[in-house]
């Protein structure tokens, strides 16, 4: 089934993003992790949280030659128009543009994770609308019109980044190439910073430079038993396995997860595939679902959700599939865009869950 939207009122669509983006209530609770099997694929993932309400979840179809105009503050499309070189399929949330993760024909993944109170964009000049581009759509326009990391940062310049609404929060972007470099763009003070990503993991705020450093606040950690032993005249033993871990945050703030992204992604064994490596993603990934209620005060939680993670997505770069499952729906559903003829597709924009119920199986016994 193809949804025809009508364009909504952008700024109501903005509400609900400005929602996502103040970081209130466990709302900006992004983790991304990437994997390296052994058959020298590559593939990204990363889970997305909302836990203020359902919200509208999508993807897109962009063939080539498809043209797209951004929204500026008022929510109006009079920014800079584009047209896409590369096709792409997008994920989506409550407009058909606001596409937060993606991959296109090339090979690049582009993702958007929020980013309170550290970024900054530069100030909307209507003097410059055809440059200007909304920081929801920075991923379209990457995927738009590049294939690598290097062509991004020589165009980055071309363009200015802003916020639909003054309000809501600031993002920022993980970017990965099909060569295996991955970067993260963060947006601070009006300028464009870059920052190599040779870990592989991205969470939110604070900065990505932070993120790092913090990781050497848990030198201590490793994978495996700890002990046994001595102190003193008496001999100290593990309760079970995994202790050499003790003490890794498991809070769902966002210095935690990546903490704890970092070692889970790094102590994973090797798989022998690509497929194996995307259902190992899914694997490690299920530690980040955030149940709802727990970002919330007792007696406050909002609404009546699965899940606060609304959906996980795994990238295969190298096969070029996208895999993903939702809140409603824990079966994986997968993308091969190998198969579509970019000249030929239409644009497209469905819905991630045809029906928002849990797929069972039942088992017969007789």
């Amino acid at each position: 089934m193809i949804i025809v939207m009508k364009t909504k009122n952008i700024l109501t669509a903005a509400g609900l993003i400005l929602g996502l983006g103040l970081g209130i209530n466990g709302a900006n609770a992004c983790t991304g992790i990437t994997l390296k099997p052994k058959d020298n694929s590559l593939i990204v993932a990363r889970t997305i949280e909302w836990g203020g309400s359902e919200m509208t979840n999508l993807y897109t179809v962009i063939p080539h030659g498809y043209t797209q105009r951004s929204f500026v503050p008022g929510g109006k499309k009079d920014g800079l128009e584009f047209t896409a070189t590369y096709g792409y399929i997008g994920l989506a949330v409550e407009e058909p543009e606001y596409v937060v993760e993606g991959m296109n024909e090339a090979g690049l993944v582009a993702e958007l994770f929020y980013f309170p109170g550290y970024g900054q964009y530069v100030e909307y000049d209507s003097a410059y609308a055809d440059r200007t581009v909304s920081d929801f759509q920075l991923v379209s326009w990457m995927l738009s019109n590049f294939s690598d990391i290097d062509q991004i940062q020589d165009a980055i310049d071309d363009i200015r980044v802003v916020g639909i609404d003054p309000r809501s929060s600031t993002v920022h972007w993980r970017i990965t190439d099909s060569t295996g470099r991955q970067v993260v763009l963060e947006i601070v003070d009006g300028v464009p910073h870059f920052y190599e990503n040779k870990l592989g993991v991205l969470t939110n705020s604070p900065g990505f430079e932070w993120q790092m450093t913090n990781l050497n606040n848990y030198v201590n950690l490793y994978p495996g038993t700890a002990g046994p032993t001595k102190l003193g005249n008496i001999e100290l033993a593990a309760f079970g396995s995994g202790s050499g871990m003790l003490g890794i945050p498991g809070d769902v703030t966002p210095p935690s997860r990546f903490v704890r992204a970092a070692f889970y992604q790094t102590t994973a064994v090797p798989q022998q595939t690509a497929y194996a490596g995307v259902m190992q993603a899914f694997h490690i990934l299920n530690n980040f679902d955030i149940p709802v209620g727990v970002e919330f005060p007792i007696g406050q939680v909002p609404v009546n959700m699965p899940s606060a993670t609304q959906w996980t997505a795994v990238m295969d770069m190298t096969g070029r599939k996208i895999y993903y499952r939702t809140m409603n729906n824990s079966v994986i559903r997968s993308i091969d865009m190998k198969t579509i003829d970019w000249d030929n597709v239409t644009y497209q924009v469905h819905p991630m869950d045809k029906d928002k119920t849990q797929t069972v199986i039942p088992i017969e016994i007789k």
